[in-house]
């Protein structure tokens, strides 16, 4: 039975803003705590990413024992604690999933108006201490899956031999080679033949256990540099990823990375380093 090794560990507060990587983190049913735990949204609701403002990749976010920072250069800081709760409810949706969150205040949405130059009002939200978000696939995640403001699944699971495929690929083409960080994943795995964890069943620790669901499919998002902002011309490594791991069914989707859910250890710690079982179907 093969063995795996987490080489690298990140949570994401803030949806689409730049991710902190960790040594250590908190197992929920939601994902890795505090993951995606807020959301920016415009004025009619609607939520907001690197899609449509690829500048959100360049705020920097942070946790503290008393909330979230976001900073960015030349806007200064803005902090938001965590029992910031009395502000009003917006209802707003990721993708189909309903979900009815609470406004984060003036302060912090005159800030992402300034360091995002939006053409609209944007508000940061976090979702309603009492709502749970439904999912919209429960026959492959589990009816009892739930999370916070991520695209599909609580966890997202990469492996380091799948991105040194890819970039060897884009090498002979004469093509730029990307970091991990354009797919955006809470754990990176090594041990793994390239894209084999779209085959996994089960990846077994000691304390806990994640169960791998569906392939992530991936978006216009990889086709922007994480560091500046600036989005690949060639729309690379997007189009390269569609023809050497197109997404299930030959879909235009190319897949990266597999959606996962904790099915054992609520309230365990992940390490960096440490070691899982592999279980195949």
């Amino acid at each position: 039975m093969k063995k795996l090794k987490i080489t690298g560990l990140f949570v994401y507060p803030v949806k689409s803003m730049k991710g902190i990587e960790i040594g250590q983190a908190r197992l929920t049913p939601k994902g890795l705590q505090h993951d995606r735990s807020w959301m920016v949204v415009r004025s009619n609701g609607r939520f907001v990413t690197q899609r449509e403002l690829p500048r959100m990749c360049l705020i920097q976010t942070g946790l503290d024992e008393s909330g979230l920072s976001l900073s960015m250069k030349g806007h200064g800081t803005v902090t938001v604690p965590f029992d910031h709760a009395d502000g009003r409810a917006i209802e707003t949706k990721v993708w189909n999933d309903a979900c009815l969150t609470k406004d984060q205040g003036e302060q912090v949405s005159r800030w992402l108006n300034g360091a995002l130059g939006s053409d609209d009002t944007l508000r940061l939200v976090r979702m309603d201490p009492g709502y749970t978000r439904p999912l919209s696939q429960p026959t492959v995640l589990g009816e009892e899956t739930t999370t916070g403001f991520a695209d599909a699944a609580p966890f997202l699971v990469a492996n380091e031999a799948s991105l040194e495929y890819l970039n060897k690929v884009l090498e002979s083409r004469s093509l730029n080679r990307v970091p991990m960080n354009r797919f955006r994943p809470n754990i990176v795995v090594q041990g793994l033949d390239p894209f084999s964890e779209h085959k996994l069943d089960v990846l077994s620790a000691q304390n806990y256990q994640l169960n791998l669901c569906i392939p992530c499919k991936r978006c216009i998002i990889t086709t922007i540099d994480q560091e500046t902002a600036g989005k690949d011309p060639q729309i690379q490594p997007f189009k390269t990823l569609q023809e050497i791991n197109p997404g299930p069914g030959g879909k235009k989707a190319p897949a990266f990375a597999q959606y996962a859910t904790l099915s054992r250890g609520d309230g365990e710690i992940i390490t960096l380093g440490d070691h899982f079982k592999v279980g195949y179907p």
